[in-house]
């Protein structure tokens, strides 16, 4: 014990000789904004003059706190380990003191790594180690008479439970996240298919002709309704995730991309106030509620009051659904472009016209049964039968004894046989004189079909054959074809042609290309033979590239992608043995002055006599290389020609004492040689200016005694000059010793 109060005496003394620090250390203490590394020791060796100070980072108000040896003591045996900074940076998050960007974004894992709101490959896992983590180290720091009770609450079920449920509840993700991205095409494929079923209830619907009554086909209804029903679950978690999903602040799009709202409060308030009362009325089962539990309660006139609401709620609820789903389509969402593909688009296309002929024909069906409805309850209002709207309606369809004598009467009441008739003028059908027999068919498969056609067909005629009645909806319907067969024309059958386009569309620059340069050709009169020379060179060039420049492609993209994908382009540079010495930022740089150039056959890249102004690597084709004594060279694939403008360079650039670069007279190189293209060729030019920027940077390795070696062994240039001047030698050493032996 006395040992330990010695060392608490030696930790107080030292202390109080670095008074300055412990000010400054008890400055940190109050300002508990401050970075925590700032309060921590730099080394082990000083560690233990700052245990005292450990724990929360809370203001003091008694100093004698501080160096009180028992107060010491007691912390340093409650709590034996120093504060580190993921410890203050998880308390600042606890206690609310440290808001940092996107700041739930970096809770839930690797996706804080991405502070881009147009980002289209950010991470959404959830690191949940890591964040348990980060929650026991700022569990750590707090006093344990505080922790005690909590400790001692939470070792029963409702810990667990808690537990259970927090796990359950996904972090804020990012909007342009793979998975969001993923289930926003599986979403729209579900609404694709709920936009598609819902005209189908009005299909439940048909016409017993023998007993004039309307009857509901109950095995449809609970198919439809099933599928319904999953279609509104997939609905419903969509909603979820609006709730957890960050979104793009609209008053910071003022400059850049704009800022990500990630704090759950706000992104939940901006879909409340938002489309979520839109989309809760879309979800609600109304439908399944009306065929599954009201429906069944009531018969006769009351039933059909039922179906008639049960098909305006479909009708209401399908419109917004309609314009939450067609945003997706069109890839005006938040998370932008679902289907980037041109024929994902063309099938989008192509689907949107089947479903507005779908909706047509569907809607035509609807309201020619309301008027045969409306045409049988004329018929009961004018007729003595009794109790005869009760008829209309017959349920399932289930016939239960011997028929009534009211129901008898009713099928054969004339007034209700002529609702049948449509030659007659007892009622006026209009539009709809074809589902009056329509309707009458059982088959629910004859009877979609059919108004599906005439969907189609009133859509591509711009409705051009109907003629409706005095009817006022019966109008107004016709109206809404027609605008709609305009609207399909201009936009779906408009984006088809631009696919139809886009796909020749290059073929259609290259024909606009050849005749531009015709025109040219015609206009600067050039003779035929250099016509055929410049067609040959536009067709390799359009074959070679396809229309594109990579230059201008590369040019707007990042500088380190850049760097990757020239290093993919130009691997062939690895084949000259020179490049093979070279390390990665001299091939970096080198690569960025590589321009693409291409050559017919025939073409000479250097000329006898000629001056010398690129180094060409060539990459696909065949050349030879002709010296000035006729001595023919082969020329292919990794092989340079030029290369003796490197060596020039580095013979005529020196640096003096100081470093500064020599200036010596500007001469030029001319070549003594002619390379000749056998074939066409693709190659890639280093021009004199690059070269020279190369040679100045890298000069120490460039002038390399083995590099130098390996330029001239590998070259055909220095590998002829060699082989004349050995010729020479040996011409001479022979002469001589025939001279000798004469003498």
């Amino acid at each position: 014990m006395d040992g330990h109060e010695e060392r608490v005496e030696r930790r107080i003394l030292i202390a109080s000789d670095s008074h300055s620090s412990v000010n400054r250390s008890v400055e940190l203490q109050k300002k508990t904004a401050r970075s925590a590394s700032m309060s921590l020791p730099l080394s082990s060796a000083r560690e233990n003059q700052f245990i005292p100070m450990s724990g929360p980072l809370s203001s003091i108000q008694n100093m004698q706190t501080v160096f009180d040896p028992n107060q010491t003591i007691r912390r340093h045996r409650s709590q034996s380990r120093v504060v580190v900074p993921e410890d203050t940076v998880a308390m600042d998050w606890a206690g609310g003191n440290f808001a940092r960007k996107n700041e739930n974004l970096l809770r839930s894992g690797h996706l804080g790594t991405c502070s881009d709101p147009y980002c289209t490959i950010c991470p959404t896992t959830f690191n949940e180690k890591e964040s348990q983590t980060k929650k026991y180290r700022a569990s750590e720091v707090i006093d344990p008479k505080l922790r005690k009770p909590f400790l001692t609450d939470g070792r029963g079920w409702r810990r667990k439970s808690l537990a259970f449920m927090n796990s359950l509840i996904p972090p804020i993700m990012n909007p342009h996240a793979k998975i969001v991205q993923k289930w926003n095409k599986f979403f729209v494929i579900s609404c694709l298919v709920a936009v598609f079923v819902d005209p189908l209830f009005f299909f439940l619907v048909s016409v017993l002709k023998d007993d004039k009554c309307i009857v509901l086909n109950w095995t449809l209804a609970i198919v439809i309704t099933v599928v319904r029903s999953v279609t509104d679950f997939f609905y419903f978690l969509h909603m979820l995730l609006q709730f957890r999903l960050a979104y793009v602040a609209p008053e910071s799009r003022v400059v850049g991309a704009g800022d990500l709202v990630d704090e759950p409060k706000k992104v939940a308030a901006h879909y409340l106030r938002g489309f979520f009362p839109l989309d809760a009325f879309v979800v609600l089962p109304l439908p399944q509620v009306l065929i599954w539990v009201v429906l069944p309660k009531f018969v006769g006139s009351s039933a059909n009051y039922t179906k008639n609401l049960l098909r305006a709620i479909v009708l209401l609820q399908y419109i917004p659904r309609m314009l939450r789903f067609l945003p997706l389509v069109a890839g005006h969402s938040a998370s932008g472009f679902i289907f980037e593909s041109a024929w994902a688009n063309f099938v989008i296309n192509l689907l949107m016209f089947v479903l507005a002929g779908h909706v047509v024909g569907s809607c035509w069906y609807l309201f020619g049964l309301q008027r045969v409805n409306q045409c049988l309850r004329n018929a009961c209002a004018v007729s003595n039968v009794v109790d005869c709207k009760r008829l209309i309606d017959c349920g399932r369809g289930e016939k239960k004894g011997s028929p009534s004598l009211s129901l008898m009467l009713w099928q054969t009441e004339q007034n209700s046989t002529k609702c049948f008739d449509t030659s007659s003028d007892f009622f006026k059908y209009g539009i709809y004189q074809q589902v009056v027999l329509l309707s009458t068919e059982q088959n629910v498969v004859t009877r979609y079909i059919y108004s599906l056609f005439w969907g189609f067909q009133q859509i591509s005629t711009l409705a051009g054959n109907l003629v409706p009645s005095y009817f006022v909806w019966e109008a107004l319907f016709t109206m809404a074809i027609v605008g709609l067969g305009l609207l399909l024309f201009a936009l779906l059958i408009g984006n088809m042609q631009n696919f139809l386009q886009a796909l020749g569309r290059r073929r259609l620059e290259m024909q606009l290309r050849r005749r531009d340069v015709e025109q040219w050709m015609s206009h600067r009169r050039l003779p035929d033979g250099l016509r055929r020379q410049v067609r040959h060179a536009e067709r390799f060039n359009w074959a070679a590239t396809r229309g594109i420049n990579e230059e201008e492609l590369l040019q707007n993209m990042p500088e380190d992608l850049q760097r990757e994908i020239k290093r993919h382009l130009f691997t062939f540079l690895k084949k000259v043995r020179i490049f093979t010495l070279m390390g990665e930022p001299t091939l970096d740089d080198v690569y960025g002055k590589l321009r693409q150039r291409l050559y017919i056959s025939g073409s000479n890249i250097l000329y006898q006599g000629g001056p010398v102004e690129k180094m060409v690597f060539i990459v696909r084709g065949k050349l030879e290389s002709i010296g000035s004594d006729g001595n023919k060279t082969p020329l292919c694939e990794g092989d340079v020609c030029g290369e003796e403008l490197l060596t020039w360079y580095l013979e005529h650039s020196s640096l003096n004492k100081d470093g500064v670069k020599i200036r010596f007279p500007r001469y030029r190189l001319f070549s003594d040689r002619t390379v000749r293209c056998l074939t066409n060729v693709e190659a890639f030019a280093l021009r004199a200016t690059d070269l020279e920027e190369v040679t100045d940077l890298f000069a120490r390795f460039l002038r390399n005694p083995r590099v130098q070696g390996v330029i001239r062994y590998e070259s055909p240039y220095w590998r002829l000059i060699a082989a004349s001047r050995i010729q020479v030698a040996w011409r001479y050493r022979r002469k001589r010793l025939q001279r000798m032996q004469t003498q």
